[in-house]
């Protein structure tokens, strides 16, 4: 695993259950906001969906987003910790 997986797997770790968090948001934590497609393959491959919560991390327009274990089952973990989604987005 390269260190910029790392680097991002760490920071997904730490998004609180209930909380989402943007692509963007993230790439503008590793001090880049232009790396938003490059985190998104690095969660395609997130070895550990679950316990490392990508499913907590949306696009910045408020829609869900992509998600390895699917769609269907992303809206079902966030909805259970809380979150309000309508249509395909997430309402912060």
């Amino acid at each position: 695993m390269t260190k910029f997986a790392q680097k991002v797997l760490a920071i997904v770790k730490r998004i609180p259950r209930g909380k989402v968090m943007t692509y963007k948001e993230i790439a503008i934590k590793l001090g880049n906001k232009n790396l938003a497609r490059a985190i998104g393959q690095v969660l395609k491959k997130n070895p550990y969906p679950i316990v490392i919560p990508c499913h907590r991390v949306i696009r910045s327009d408020g829609k869900i987003g992509g998600y390895s274990l699917g769609i269907k089952k992303k809206k079902r973990l966030l909805r259970k910790e809380g979150i309000l989604i309508i249509g395909d987005k997430v309402i912060r």
